[in-house]
């Protein structure tokens, strides 16, 4: 089955400030998008089938949402919302990430670039919740952020 054209695959800059933190942010998102996708393919993932949107916002409307989904009252650094039809929604939260991208001592980029990679795959039915999974998920993070001179993430 073909992955879908770039035109079924939106971002949507929801926060101004991400732009500021990470330079060409939606052309990134849409190189990531397209790598993390081939790279699950060829594991033996279904591509994603329909239309799937970045949204990149801040800490407050992923707090919103992780409490309404998930009964979370915190914000958190990215949410994956798979659709029936086999695409999505992946949303990052712009102030949680720059938290995390400092403690972590990474780029605001390269932190972001994983979570981008991190919610596709997860779109695309990977999860970590079993330490086979966990490790299956990481080695295509891994490898997809490779491809963009990215370091392992969880070094």
């Amino acid at each position: 089955m073909a992955t879908l054209p770039e035109s079924e695959r939106a971002v949507a800059i929801r926060k101004a400030a991400w732009r500021t933190h990470v330079p060409g942010l939606a052309r990134l998102a849409r190189r990531l998008i397209a790598v993390a996708e081939a790279e699950a393919i060829a594991d033996g993932a279904s591509p994603l089938a329909g239309e799937t949107t970045l949204a990149f916002v801040g800490d407050r409307t992923v707090q919103a949402l992780n409490y309404s989904f998930r009964n979370q009252n915190k914000p958190t650094n990215v949410l994956s919302f798979p659709s029936p039809a086999g695409g999505g929604d992946v949303i990052l939260a712009l102030e949680t990430v720059l938290r995390e991208a400092e403690e972590q001592g990474k780029t605001a980029e390269a932190h972001t670039a994983h979570l981008i990679v991190h919610g596709i795959l997860h779109l695309m039915g990977y999860d970590h919740l079993a330490r086979g999974e966990a490790r299956r998920m990481e080695m295509l993070e891994r490898r997809v952020l490779g491809r963009f001179g990215i370091g392992d993430p969880y070094a």
